[in-house]
């Protein structure tokens, strides 16, 4: 296993903003969620270090900006080699850091990190305008240009990979990063970016890894030299960082929560289809934020489909990822634990009834399937960011979907059907931002446009040339004439 690219001690107590320094908030301990160990320290930034990063990172920017697209290509892809040469040691802090199962950090390595890298890489040479017709004797063009520097919040649940779709493309375009990763992962949410980075040869100034809590993130919306914040998170702390930009006229991309629904329609073979299901709902312990949050079941296999997937959450071995053979790791701190159990407590009260889990040990929680599941109770209508599967059934498509569409998130839809233009019916009549037809609702490629609607985000904000080119980028209209023009003035 590679160890060398985080066993140098020099990031220890420090963040990154020209270099390995001090920061000036106290230091962060690194929790591992599965035994409670601690794994590193790691510094902290208050507000005045986010000014001071903003001024250097809005300095350094400037000449990155002008510097041939062929130098800021080589440095992607240098950096995407540094995710593959180091994937053991990354996925190692991924697992021990956010809890998550080997495969889960192989994919935020390789399909996050590596992948990211290599498809920002090639938007370093994407064209990036157009000629415009004009009724004037000139040449008319729109041209994209850096925004200047990219603010990046990021969260716990998926540190590395819903960081570095936001941080690859921006530094491929021109522009200036400061990435606020959550304390609770600020190792492989951050330390990583830092090193991969600074190996891959990024000038100094261009990026700043600055740990810490709230205030740090207030901080980076607020400063008037960050001008595009890229937020993923709660849709709480999104509306207070939409509403903090808004008065600051400031650009934001939000991903949000979600509670996508999984169509089951009676056609199904319906062991297969609980297979799915238990894979979208119990998948990193449910703490993804398309996962499959309500199961709506054909009520022809409603019972039937409901014993599979209890029985699929039965089977699953839950435990230190560590240890082996794992298939659901630990929930990431008491807080969101509790939170988790609440919602099925109330809901269980409310009249539904639980078909398999409902109990943790520690930060373990059992995947859970609820049964006979009320509208209007609260694991029907909240974000509960756990492996929980509530289950309701339809009686006809209509049915289906008014219950898909009664939430006031509208992230992910999966459709399990053997009448694949069924599903594609359904799909148009279902505000969401993806759609899977026969998947669960957990699915993301570098390739593809990514966001909500609703009270998931703001659209498609990251993935593919075009979201990337609008998120990070502005427009700019530029006219020339061969000679100065006769004006009636």
């Amino acid at each position: 296993m590679h160890t060398d690219l985080l066993a140098d001690p020099q990031w220890s107590g420090r963040i990154f903003s020209d270099g390995w320094v001090r920061g000036s908030g106290a230091d962060i301990p690194v929790t591992e969620p599965a035994t409670g160990a601690l794994l590193a320290t790691v510094g902290s930034a208050t507000p005045a270090d986010v000014a001071k990063a903003a001024e250097r990172a809005a300095q350094a920017q400037r000449e990155w900006a002008v510097r041939p697209y062929t130098d800021r290509a080589a440095v992607l892809r240098r950096a995407a080699a540094l995710f593959e040469r180091h994937q053991q040691e990354i996925e190692t802090w991924l697992v021990r850091e956010s809890g998550a199962i080997r495969p889960f950090a192989t994919f935020q390595t390789l399909g996050g990190g590596a992948d990211e890298c290599h498809e920002a890489a090639a938007l370093a040479a994407a064209p990036y305008g157009e000629v415009l017709r004009t009724a004037q004797r000139r040449l008319s063009f729109a041209r994209r240009v850096p925004v200047g520097v990219v603010g990046v919040i990021a969260p716990f649940n998926a540190p590395l990979i819903l960081a570095v779709r936001a941080v690859a493309p921006a530094l491929a375009l021109g522009n200036a990063v400061i990435l606020k990763p959550d304390p609770r992962t600020p190792v492989s949410g951050g330390v990583v970016f830092a090193r991969v980075f600074e190996e891959a040869g990024l000038p100094d100034g261009l990026l700043h890894v600055l740990p810490g809590g709230a205030e740090t993130g207030a901080a980076l919306v607020e400063d008037p030299q960050v001008p595009v914040i890229a937020f993923t998170g709660s849709t709480r702390a999104g509306r207070a960082i939409a509403a903090a930009a808004a008065d600051r006229l400031k650009r934001v991309h939000l991903e949000l929560g979600g509670n996508s629904a999984l169509i089951v329609c009676a056609d199904v073979d319906v062991e297969k289809a609980a297979s799915v299901g238990a894979f979208g709902t119990f998948n990193h312990a449910g703490q993804i934020c398309m996962a499959s949050g309500r199961h709506l079941v054909d009520a022809r296999i409603a019972d039937e489909y409901t014993a599979a997937l209890a029985r699929h959450a039965e089977a699953l071995r839950v435990g230190d990822p560590t240890a082996g053979d794992v298939a659901v790791g630990p929930i990431i701190d008491e807080h969101q634990l509790a939170g988790i159990d609440a919602v099925v407590r109330d809901t269980v009260a409310a009249g539904a009834r639980i078909a398999a889990g409902g109990t943790h040990e520690g930060l373990f929680y059992r995947p859970t399937v609820l049964a006979d599941v009320p509208v209007a109770s609260r694991a029907c209508s909240e974000e509960i960011f756990g492996p929980v599967a509530p289950v309701l059934s339809f009686t006809d498509l209509d049915e289906a979907v008014r219950l898909a569409s009664d939430s006031a998130y509208g992230l992910s839809l999966g459709i399990l059907t053997r009448d694949v233009m069924r599903g594609l019916e359904l799909a148009e009549r279902i505000p969401t931002g993806l759609v899977h037809i026969n998947d669960q609702t957990v699915n993301d490629e570098a390739t593809a446009p990514f966001g909500g609607v609703g009270d998931s985000g703001t659209g498609s904000r990251h993935g593919g040339a075009a979201a990337n080119l609008d998120a990070f980028t502005e427009q700019q209209w530029v006219t020339v004439r061969g000679s100065l023009p006769d004006h009636p003035f």
